[in-house]
């Protein structure tokens, strides 16, 4: 599947994550903060429940550069992050990839990044700057 990098090209993604899938990356992170892991002692937080790590939320930008936008093959220069909204297992989000700027002379793309949750409100903003070689 072919997917164009040119200014403007909008690309969404649809995703949730499960508790295992942060327990998972607790593991690997290192991070076991029970706001993410302890449903009792999350419950008498601001959240009211358990959250997911604002960095695994934030890794669903590197698994569609590398893997389906643009593809296999990228490389992630730089990713800037700002958190808006707490994210919760089991329930459903769109990324959404907006090219801004295409450098062809490097193979390269600014491409703004987002996370929305199912009220269309932005949990995750930000901006990926990546190299590909189909950027042409």
């Amino acid at each position: 599947m072919e997917n164009k990098v040119t200014v403007n090209t909008v690309f969404e993604y649809g995703f949730s994550f499960n508790q295992t899938d942060v327990e998972n990356f607790a593991k690997a992170s290192g991070d076991f903060n029970p706001i993410h892991l302890d449903a009792e002692y999350a419950k008498d937080t601001i959240f009211g429940r358990t959250i997911i790590h604002g960095f695994l939320s934030g890794s669903m930008f590197s698994k569609v550069f590398g893997t389906i936008f643009p593809g296999h093959g990228t490389i992630y220069l730089n990713q800037s992050l700002n958190f808006f909204k707490p994210m919760y297992t089991a329930e459903e989000y769109m990324a959404v990839f907006t090219v801004k700027e295409v450098y062809i002379e490097k193979r390269r793309a600014l491409i703004t990044t987002e996370i929305f949750d199912s009220h269309k409100q932005v949990t995750i903003s930000g901006e990926a700057l990546i190299q590909h070689n189909d950027i042409v």
